[in-house]
Order: structure tokens, then C-alpha cells, then sequence
């Protein structure tokens, strides 16, 4: 069969520069060993999906062919900066058109950005009719610069300070989600548009819930979670377990220990493959904390964190004397995360809705800010015994942007531990009175931003940015609220159509 050659330039536009790559000097030999690799076996994959993580923690991708894929490994892919202007509803927050006031002048007329493969991340994804491949991406200026917007690089910058020390982060993930049925009904585009969300997609309870842990609750979501246990074995994931908690249908899935970088780049894959892959079999999944639906509980993502020393392997937060809770270094790494807790909390929980968790109405929440060993309602919780220990930050949503939620408790860590002047507190006791506690909703979260200095680690461009788009869906929330006079305390219809399906 005879098949026409359509002619063309020697390169597409958008797709590759001779290479972006050398030019800046943007790879380490790790990653220079890992495109080798790609392209000599290039020819196993029919699609490449090449994400980043916008500012919200959402997935961003472009499907690229191979051909494509294959001149923009080394010469980066052009994509639009709408994923840094929109908030959570899709309304524009960052102003293009005249002046964007993040200091970041390459926004005005909403200018293309590069983003280039991480070849370190690249894998095949099991199943599909096409054999896809997924990869992340890094986000930088025409010029070659890091973006000044991408929270990938905000990460890495930890990562380094921590480098610099020899020492090296290690972290562990524990989250909780909903899995639901999905139900017959319109997909929610009516009334949709920039900053106007439909209805959410509507569903079934896989269980009545609130038997913890049991076994036959688990058997009622297995239909889905066995297969998605394969699936994340299969990409090397260090799945640890999962279990049934509270909640109808709400799982917890733990992860074994990972560097800083590959935690978070988990996190990314994880949520975007778990609602994806529920998606296709009939099923929602979210990462809202707390959807509106009859009797359920809230979800939390609970971070768990240590530090090794790189020269010796040893944990530094392991006290010398078994007995006590934990090391000097491990009490000032906890001191840093509870002085920053307040100005960064909005770093971990993001959203109008996540900030229900953090009530008062739910007992086991970690809405005091202070560190005890096995208790669960103080912010930092002290685990192990003997000559193992962590730290267990308990504030996260699991929806929170995993990036930026994780260089905030490295940063805030570290510094503690540089801190000359710190003094420790103690434990908080059960009956702790008058403990200061974190932001009780969006507004008090995003102030507490404001007053802070969060810049030290952001940045002053995402810095502003995150609170233009924050306002924003402040801003949107609040005109809701005002004209609906929803119940005080309750779930609102807006926070179920705003969360829901994109979280």
C-alpha cells in the first residue's frame, strides 16, 4: 500500500531546540546515562506523556509522539503558562494581559515556558492500547533559567542545602483517599467555565464504613485496589500496604521509605494514575479531604521524615539514650517545622475544604501545634523506639501540591537545625492548655502566608503568585457563601464541585 510523504521542516514548532539541554548545562551524568537509555529503545513506546506539576500539585501533560519526544528529550518542549495562572476553579488569578505582579515579566502575553524531560523518571505504564510511556518534566524560561514558578525546582533547592550538610532527607508517604461508584448522570459541564464549576460527579458509597480496619470493608473495594496494588508494583513503587479506614470506602496506602525528590515525584504518579485508572473501571477516586457526602470522615496525607547522615548512614534523630524521645538534632528539626507552622501551613493544606479537617469537630485532628511521642492529635508525632526514629508531620491534605508541601517541613527542618538560637519546647501533654494551634480555614492559613516570610523559601515570584491564586479562590468562595448562606461548619455544594472531580 502505497503511503504518502508529507513533507516538512527539519524541525517542529514547539518541539526541540539543537539542544536546550547542552546548552545550559541542565543534566547530571545520571541523567545524561538515563536519555542514553531512552532513546536506544525508543522504538518499544508509541506515546510519551511528558507532565509537570503545576502550582496546585496537579498533573500538567502534552502526549507526545515518539518522533516528537525524541527531539524534545534534549531540546525541552514548549507549553503555555496557563497552569501557573488559573486557580483551583480555572479563573484566571495571574493578570497576562497587563501586568502579572509576581515578577516574572515572561508571563505578559502569556509567553511560552520550556519544559524538559527528567529522563530519570521516565517508565512504561502497564496496560492501554498504546504503549505509553510517562515522564516528568522540569519547567524553565526561554533563556535557560529555572522557571522562578516551578515548585519541581523548589524541591531540588532543599535538596541541595541538605546535600551541602552531607546529610540526606528520607521520607515516607501514608494517604488517605475515597474510592466511590460512579453513578449515571452528566459529566458536570453545564454552567461550567473559567471559574464556574459544574456538578460533581455523582456517586455511591463502596460501604457503610466506620468499622476500622476491617477486613470485609477492604473486601468491598478490592475489585479495584487489588489491581491498582499490581499496577503500582509493576512501576517499583515501594508499596507498603494498604487498609481500610474509617470512612466508606476510604483507603490508606503507605509507602516505604524514598528520597525527598522520588517521594514527591511518587505522590504526582500515584494521585494521577489512582484516578485515572478508577476513572476507566467505573469508579471516582479523590484526594478531597472532605467530600460532601453523607457520613464521611475526613482524609489526611501524613508525612513521616527522617534525616541520615551520608558518611555514616546513621539516622540523626536517634536519640544516644534509648529511653529518650529523640536526638538534639531530631528535637531542633521539630522545634524548626512547629516555628514555621503557622506561615507555611498553607504549603500543606491548600484548600477551603482541607482546612475542615483541621476543626475541631474531628478529634483526631493535628490542630495543635507541638510535638508528642504517640499522640495523635499534636502536629508532629514522635515514632519509633530504641534506636529507631521519625517524625510524623500529621497536617497535610492530600491534595496538597507534594513539591511544595515537602520543601516546606525539609526547609523549615533544616533551619532548624542550623539555628543557633532555638530552644526546644516539649512535649505537648494530653491536656495541654492554651497550646497554639494551626489555621482554623483558608483565609487565617493564607494570612498567616502573607505576614510570614515564605519568600525564604519560595521565592518572591511563587511566593506572590500562590497568594494571587489563593485569593482568588478565596475571593470565589466567598461571593458563593455570601449569596447561598450555606450552614455554618457544613460541606458546601461549591467546595464539592470545586474539589471533587479535579482533586
Amino acid at each position: 500500500m502505497y503511503t504518502r510523504k508529507w513533507s516538512r521542516p527539519a524541525a517542529e514548532d514547539g518541539v526541540g531546540r539543537s539542544d536546550f539541554v547542552a546548552e545550559h548545562g541542565l543534566w547530571d551524568e545520571r541523567q545524561r546515562a538515563a536519555a542514553a537509555e531512552i532513546e536506544a529503545h525508543l522504538g518499544e513506546v508509541d506515546l510519551i506523556r511528558l507532565v509537570f506539576g503545576d502550582p496546585h500539585g496537579l498533573a500538567r501533560s502534552k502526549t507526545l509522539t515518539v518522533e516528537a519526544f525524541r527531539a524534545a528529550l534534549r531540546g525541552g518542549m514548549d507549553y503555555s503558562p496557563g497552569p501557573f495562572l488559573f486557580d483551583t476553579g480555572h479563573a484566571v488569578a495571574v493578570d497576562f494581559l497587563s501586568d502579572p505582579g509576581v515578577d516574572v515579566p515572561e508571563l505578559l502575553g502569556a509567553g511560552n515556558f520550556v519544559v524538559v524531560p527528567d529522563p530519570v523518571t521516565f517508565q512504561l505504564l502497564p496496560g492501554g492500547e498504546a504503549r505509553t510511556a510517562w515522564v516528568i518534566g522540569e519547567e524553565y524560561l526561554p533563556d535557560g533559567r529555572p522557571h522562578p514558578l516551578s515548585s519541581r525546582h523548589v524541591l531540588r533547592k532543599v535538596i541541595a542545602a541538605y546535600a551541602a550538610q552531607e546529610y540526606t532527607p528520607v521520607l515516607g508517604l501514608e494517604v488517605e483517599w475515597y474510592l466511590t461508584r460512579r453513578l449515571e448522570g452528566p459529566v458536570g459541564n453545564a454552567g461550567n467555565g473559567f471559574g464556574l464549576q459544574g456538578e460533581a460527579p455523582r456517586v455511591a458509597a463502596m460501604n457503610p464504613g466506620y468499622q476500622f480496619n476491617s477486613d470485609n470493608a477492604f473486601a468491598s473495594v478490592t475489585a479495584f485496589a487489588h489491581p491498582l496494588s499490581a499496577l503500582l508494583r509493576q512501576l517499583g513503587l515501594p508499596l507498603r500496604s494498604m487498609e481500610h479506614e474509617s470512612g466508606p470506602g476510604q483507603i490508606e496506602t503507605t509507602f516505604a521509605p524514598m528520597h525527598a525528590l522520588d517521594t514527591a515525584d511518587a505522590m504526582l504518579l500515584f494521585r494521577t494514575l489512582v484516578k485515572q485508572r478508577a476513572a476507566q473501571g467505573g469508579y471516582h477516586a479523590t484526594f478531597m479531604s472532605l467530600p460532601r457526602i453523607d457520613g464521611f470522615d475526613p482524609s489526611g496525607w501524613h508525612v513521616h521524615q527522617s534525616v541520615v547522615d551520608t558518611r555514616t548512614g546513621r539516622n540523626l534523630f536517634a536519640p544516644d539514650d534509648p529511653a529518650a524521645p529523640l536526638s538534639a538534632a531530631g528535637l531542633a528539626y521539630a522545634e524548626g517545622l512547629l516555628r514555621r507552622a503557622r506561615e507555611l501551613c498553607l504549603l500543606s493544606v491548600p484548600t477551603v475544604n482541607g482546612h475542615r479537617r483541621l476543626g475541631s469537630g474531628f478529634s483526631l485532628s493535628p490542630t495543635r501545634i507541638g510535638w508528642s511521642p504517640e499522640d495523635r492529635t499534636a502536629m508532629v508525632r514522635v515514632v519509633g523506639a530504641g534506636g529507631s526514629r521519625h517524625l510524623e508531620n500529621r497536617t497535610g491534605e492530600p491534595c496538597a501540591n507534594p513539591y511544595l508541601a515537602l520543601a516546606a517541613q525539609l526547609f523549615a527542618g533544616l533551619e532548624g537545625m542550623n539555628s543557633d538560637s532555638l530552644v526546644p519546647r516539649p512535649a505537648l501533654g494530653p491536656d495541654a492548655a492554651g497550646a497554639e494551634t494551626l489555621p482554623g480555614s483558608l483565609e487565617e492559613s493564607l494570612a498567616a502566608f502573607r505576614q510570614g516570610s515564605p519568600a525564604d523559601l519560595l521565592g518572591t515570584p511563587l511566593a506572590r503568585c500562590l497568594a494571587k491564586l489563593k485569593q482568588s479562590e478565596l475571593d470565589r468562595f466567598r461571593t458563593w457563601a455570601e449569596k447561598e448562606q450555606p450552614p455554618e461548619g457544613e460541606v458546601t455544594e461549591w467546595e464539592q464541585r470545586e474539589y471533587f472531580e479535579a482533586f
